[in-house]
Formats: structure tokens, sequence, C-alpha cells
């Protein structure tokens, strides 16, 4: 009976360019019917990805990601993720995620009969996670509720 791999292979691609290609112990994605965990010897499968925080284990450190929609495979030694977007957490420009999210805010305030409100959702939830992974990449992990 073949032995279970130790460690998973990650690879995250957008468009532009990997995001990253590491080992990792533990994957969790947001897959569209809620978060996935994968460990090393996963079944194979196909998912696709919603926006969300993907996150990472290497050893005892978490990494966190954004995830703008995209397909994840996984496979007993690989994830691999194709995004529509993504960004490290430490990439996160913190003052640039607080004011697009109160513009998301004031957007879904407004009373515009034109106004796309799924769009505007959209633009909302994304802020929101990209606040939320910028604050867990700093080493402080938000409560319910609080943004950094």
């Amino acid at each position: 009976m073949p032995l279970l791999p130790e460690a998973l292979e990650l690879h995250v691609v957008t468009p532009d360019r990997q995001i990253v290609r590491e080992e990792a112990h533990e994957v969790q994605v947001p897959a569209r019917g809620g978060y996935l965990g994968v460990l090393p010897g996963h079944a194979p499968l196909l998912s696709e990805l919603q926006l969300g925080e993907l996150s990472y284990r290497k050893g005892t450190v978490w990494r966190y990601l954004t995830i703008f929609r995209g397909f994840v495979e996984v496979l007993p030694d690989r994830v691999i993720v194709l995004a529509e977007a993504a960004e490290r957490g430490e990439e996160i420009d913190l003052e640039r995620a607080r004011e697009a999210h109160q513009r998301a805010e004031e957007r879904m305030k407004s009373q515009d009969p034109d106004l796309d409100w799924t769009r505007a959702q959209l633009s909302l939830q994304r802020a929101l996670i990209r606040l939320q992974v910028a604050g867990k990449a700093g080493g402080t992990a938000l409560a319910p509720g609080k943004l950094p």
C-alpha cells in the first residue's frame, strides 16, 4: 500500500503572475459550497472557487491570501489554484483597503436607483476579505465585526 505524501505542493496562479509555489502541510480554500480543507493524500477533485480567504500551513506557520473566484484542482500531493485575482496578505496596502471598504459601504447606502447592487455587494465583500487577510498577515487576527 503506498504511503501518503507528507506535504502538498501548492500553486496559486492568476492571469498576471504566480502568487505561490511552495510546500504546504494543510490548505483551506473558499470552494463554491463552503470552505474545503485539504491534507496530503486527499482524494482528487476539481471545484469552483468563490470570493474568500485561502489559508495554508507550512509547519506551524499559517499564511493567508485573498482569492477572487477561480478553480482549484486537488491531487493527493498537489493543490493547484487558478484564480481570477489573488493577493498575499502582506502585499495588501491596509490604508487603500480601508478606503475601498469605506467607498463600498457608502455605495451600499446610496439611494441611486441605477446602482448595480450585485456589483456593490461584491465590492463590499472583496474589501472585507482584503481587510481580514491583511489583518491576519500582520499577526492580528480580526474578531468578528472588527476592522484593522
